[in-house]
């Protein structure tokens, strides 16, 4: 499947990559690859994750790093939608 980020996930991208390389440059890229691999994988079993009460919209939650990936799967392509962290209030 083709994945495509809306702006508001490559914002999110930005800024976990930012706040997590001023304390720990290893930790940043780490954090980052997780991303990416969930990513991956989603694009490999788009409906492997559970849908959420917003319509069409499915997350996934990393497992070592709390961070959760919310996606939606629009015929052949997923598109990432927002990442956020799990300590966060809830997205809206």
């Amino acid at each position: 499947m083709i994945v495509r980020y809306r702006a508001q996930a490559l914002a999110d991208i930005e800024e976990i990559y930012s706040y997590l390389l001023a304390r720990s440059p290893q930790g940043a890229q780490n954090v980052l690859r997780a991303i990416y691999a969930a990513i991956h994988l989603l694009a490999e079993q788009p409906y492997s994750s559970p849908i959420t009460d917003m319509h069409g919209i499915r997350v996934k939650a990393l497992t070592r790093y709390r961070f959760k990936i919310f996606y939606g799967v629009m015929g052949e392509r997923i598109e990432i939608i927002h990442i956020r962290h799990t300590s966060r209030r809830p997205w809206p």
